[in-house]
């Protein structure tokens, strides 16, 4: 499953980072999102969610959450 399907407001662990692409890789890395982080969809919006991941919320767009195994 992976955080486009995540229910707003309940934490899960990240179990994985699904791409190819190694700058997005890179990316979601020093916002720490990496296997074993909890993380928590705050609120979704069009074309992306807010997300909450160690003391820093961030908005990020669906191809990032689609990205994101949870």
């Amino acid at each position: 499953m992976n955080l486009l399907q995540a229910v707003e407001g309940r934490e899960y662990r990240i179990q994985g980072i699904e791409t190819q692409d190694e700058e997005l890789d890179a990316f979601l890395f020093s916002l720490g999102c990496y296997s074993g982080e909890p993380i928590t969809v705050v609120s979704r919006r069009r074309g992306g969610c807010v997300v909450s991941v160690k003391d820093g919320r961030y908005s990020i767009d669906n191809q990032l959450a689609q990205a994101i195994r949870i």
